[in-house]
């Protein structure tokens, strides 16, 4: 009896042992340490930023790691890469810089680096194979935003106000007057941004937004996409200042759901917003660096480019359905949305 007692001790300390080997510690994620590095505004703009912190605090929730918020304040090449090396010197790892302005001082830093695994957002430029690039289709995304437009204005006078004149925003421009353009041949879409190449600030000048809303609103125009970062405040403000002269204009969102944010007078005119789901990629980023991995998803083979493309396929862009507003145009929008996926709509990314 006493054999067959230690035989049984002797396999459930080899069946414990072998447990313990193929299941990762209970601690592998709390020792996981995050550096997030915001762009201008940081977290809190209700927009573009307030999106990538989503996906921390949901990672947080989840995984229970650790993380270290940093934002740039005067928005300098030098002072991003300072940033970036002081989370890397202090053993963050990864390391997720939220804006296409960071590509230059990344990739300097994850040079240096190469044992931390980096993530960028919005930019496809930096070919280190420790760099994930997340990127978007937003085209696709502000083509259904322009769907809902044109099927909400009474005019056929549509707006569209970028924060600055890049690629980038552009793409946003190309795929919005598409999809109202597919819907409404009689619409007219007026374009402005806020600054012009290499003027950054217009991603942060709401008072400058709002003067070019009101112009658009003179005209006309009762539906208004803007893609502009904390500048898009100045859209919202301008349509509750017409709303309460007794004249209704549509104001549409972007990056994050803005309705969630917004004040209880600008939700009355808050259509929809654009989403983008940066939380998601800065979650994904996370949670394969948990799993002991990296978003590494073959962008450009030839040029070396890795990372995550997020489409409507993917669920990476899409529209929002707060408030209720759009809700009777969702057939609409499904439609144009499942003819994007299977590729029978081809969005343009070039005004």
């Amino acid at each position: 009896m006493k054999k067959i007692f230690r035989l049984v001790a002797v396999v459930a300390a080899a069946v414990l042992t072998v447990t313990a080997f193929i299941a990762p510690p209970a601690t592998a994620a709390s020792m996981v340490k995050v550096g997030i590095a915001y762009d201008i505004g940081g977290r809190g703009d209700k927009s573009f930023n307030d999106s990538a912190a989503a996906g921390l605090d949901a990672a947080k929730k989840k995984f229970g790691i650790t993380a270290k918020e940093i934002t740039v304040t005067t928005g300098s090449d030098s002072e991003r890469e300072d940033k970036l090396r002081l989370l890397a010197k202090a053993g963050y790892n990864p390391i997720i810089a939220i804006g296409f302005l960071y590509a230059g001082p990344i990739k300097a830093v994850a040079a240096d680096y190469p044992e931390v695994s980096f993530g960028i957002v919005d930019d496809a430029s930096v070919d280190l194979l420790n760099v994930a690039s997340l990127v978007f289709a937003e085209e696709q995304g502000s083509y259904l935003a322009g769907v809902a437009a044109a099927l909400a204005s009474k005019s056929g006078k549509i707006g569209y106000i970028g924060g600055v004149r890049i690629p980038l925003l552009q793409k946003f421009e190309a795929g919005f007057v598409a999809g109202v353009m597919a819907t409404k041949k009689s619409a007219k879409v007026d374009v402005k941004y806020v600054t012009e190449f290499p003027d950054f600030s217009g991603f942060n000048d709401p008072a400058k937004a709002k003067v070019i809303a009101k112009g658009m609103i003179d005209k006309g125009t009762d539906v208004i996409y803007s893609a502009a970062g904390g500048s898009g405040a100045g859209n919202f403000a301008a349509a509750t200042e017409a709303s309460s002269a007794g004249k209704k204009v549509w104001t549409i969102g972007v990056d994050s759901d803005q309705y969630l944010s917004a004040s209880a007078a600008q939700k009355k005119n808050m259509l929809t917003s654009m989403i983008k789901r940066v939380d998601r990629a800065v979650y994904d980023v996370i949670a394969t660096a948990v799993a002991g991995s990296s978003v590494n998803d073959v962008l450009d083979a030839k040029a070396g480019i890795y990372g995550r493309q997020y489409n409507l396929a993917l669920d990476g862009v899409g529209v929002s359905y707060s408030g209720g507003y759009i809700t009777k145009y969702k057939a609409q929008i499904d439609k144009a949305a499942a003819a994007i996926k299977s590729g029978k709509i081809k969005v343009p990314t070039k005004p």
